[in-house]
């Protein structure tokens, strides 16, 4: 190769200035590529007010719903009477089990005679009838005022609750006594004084950031950050005290096994004497975890399974219908334009409708369930693999094709042998990538009514409180999906003579 020099080089220039001469593009491609680019994003940052949506979302509430994925919380409410007698209650499916006592509610108790109103025996004479008519009510004349149900003053000896602390944290404490909470994080204490005859709650100062009265008078919310939270209103003291970790995962408050260790457990398994003389400890202890109706593990499961079944099948159905149909849509297999373009269109129709809108459609037909979930996965894949095989089969080498009808086969022979074996590893491998797929878009579908883990996942949101729930199922999606992916990679990888190391 022979360089040129500074004069051949300008005299190149003169002669073909063309050739030399840089378009605007080529000048200032890399500016207006940054330029279009910062411009977009300024727009969109107007156009969806993502400012705004920042400034206004409410971060607190994104935390405790985070919070509550990896944690659980006990619930105990201090009720306040109108003579100052305090009682501590807990919900019915508290995860505290039968009889509460936590050490870190600290109780006062003392036997007091309480004088209570309680509701007239009712009398046993009743007044004659008005009417001939006995079960006609007796007319009120008008002005007269409606009869008031009697009423007896009870004197009796009850426990009752004088005093309540709650730890909730290092620092963080409720003070809880018939006129006054005393609420303590860090170095920050604020006085709340209960008027139970007006039902007002009033701070002795100001409120700190960690404590809100949206009006006053109002209860006062205080949040202790992970540790939970408390409501305060007159006559009541609700506590939220949060706790790492997933309740009774194993064992509801209900089984015979709940609040015994692992070693406890195993030792009555292996060795125990029979705490059901009907079966065995191992197949009690089974049964509880399978049936624990905090977390419905065998229904999970199943539900789990019924969405991998249902992707299966759905792929399977879709992958032997397109293999045939893609054959009448690739131009050089079947020469006829018109049959070629409507077979097309129709894999456009099938796939130009989301999986989604399918499986809404498919709900109202058949039902929630399996069957419409597996249908609109069928009728999606089936338009994108008629697409994907068709284009496959019209990128094939025509060499082959020719070598098997130079022989004199058949036709059929022809594609058996001339087509077939060139597009059956990449129609294998688009089939098992939709598989593994199609888990995750069968869990979508299925919080529509389409069945499986997704309509059990949906379920569990729509609580709003079952979170821990949540965060079980969509572990559990992850590592099956984890699974397949990984087996589906080691499959393709096979087929299209790849080795994985």
């Amino acid at each position: 190769m022979t360089l040129l020099n500074t004069a051949e080089m300008e005299m190149l220039a003169k002669r073909h200035p063309e050739i030399f001469r840089r378009t605007l593009w080529q000048r200032f491609h890399i500016p207006i590529i940054v330029f279009s680019f910062a411009v977009y994003l300024v727009f969109s940052w107007w156009f969806f007010a993502v400012g705004k949506v920042i400034n206004d979302a409410n971060w607190g509430i994104a935390g405790s719903y985070l919070a509550d994925w990896i944690s659980y919380e006990i619930r105990p409410d201090i009720e306040i009477d109108a003579d100052g007698a305090m009682r501590i209650s807990y919900p019915r499916f508290d995860p505290i089990g039968p009889n509460p006592n936590p050490d870190w509610l600290e109780a006062t108790r003392e036997t007091v005679t309480r004088t209570i109103e309680a509701p007239a025996a009712p009398s046993t004479q009743s007044a004659a009838p008005s009417s001939s008519f006995s079960f006609m009510a007796q007319a009120q004349k008008p002005g007269q005022a409606a009869p008031q149900a009697a009423t007896a003053s009870q004197t009796r000896k009850e426990e009752i609750v004088t005093h309540a602390f709650v730890t909730l944290g290092t620092s963080r404490t409720i003070d809880v006594k018939p006129d006054e909470v005393v609420l303590t994080r860090g170095t920050e204490t604020v006085t709340l004084i209960l008027d139970r005859t007006s039902g007002e709650v009033r701070a002795d100062g100001p409120l700190p950031e960690w404590a809100e009265q949206r009006s006053p008078g109002a209860r006062v919310v205080a949040y202790f950050g992970f540790s939970g939270w408390a409501e305060i209103s007159a006559e009541r003291v609700r506590v939220r005290k949060r706790f790492l970790g997933w309740e009774n995962f194993f064992f509801d408050t209900n089984s015979v096994f709940f609040g015994k260790s692992a070693g406890e457990v195993a030792g009555l398994v292996i060795s125990g004497e029979r705490l059901d003389p009907s079966r065995s400890n191992l197949s009690l202890a089974w049964n509880d975890i399978l049936y624990n109706p905090s977390w419905q593990h065998l229904d999970v499961w199943t539900k789990l399974l019924q969405t991998v079944v249902m992707a299966f099948i759905g792929t399977l159905f879709a992958t032997m219908l397109a293999f045939p149909l893609s054959f009448i849509a690739a131009r050089n297999i079947l020469r006829n334009r018109p049959v070629n373009q409507i077979t097309k269109r129709f894999f456009d129709f099938l796939r130009s409708v989301d999986m989604l809108i399918w499986a809404l459609f498919f709900t109202r037909a058949f039902g929630p369930g399996p069957l419409a979930g597996i249908s609109a996965i069928f009728f999606t894949d089936t338009g994108t693999f008629g697409k994907l095989y068709s284009e496959a089969l019209e990128n094939i080498d025509d060499k082959q094709r020719e070598g098997v009808r130079s022989v004199g086969a058949p036709p059929s022979a022809v594609q058996r042998f001339g087509v077939v074996p060139q597009v059956m590893p990449v129609f294998m491998s688009q089939a098992l990538y939709f598989w593994e797929s199609n888990i995750r878009s069968a869990t979508v579908i299925g919080a529509v009514g389409a069945g499986g883990i997704g309509l059990k996942l949906w379920e569990a949101m729509r609580t709003n409180s079952d979170w821990e729930n949540v965060a079980y199922m969509v572990v559990l999606i992850l590592i099956v999906v984890f699974l397949f992916d990984n087996i589906s990679n080691a499959l393709r990888s096979r087929l299209i003579g790849k080795t994985n190391h």
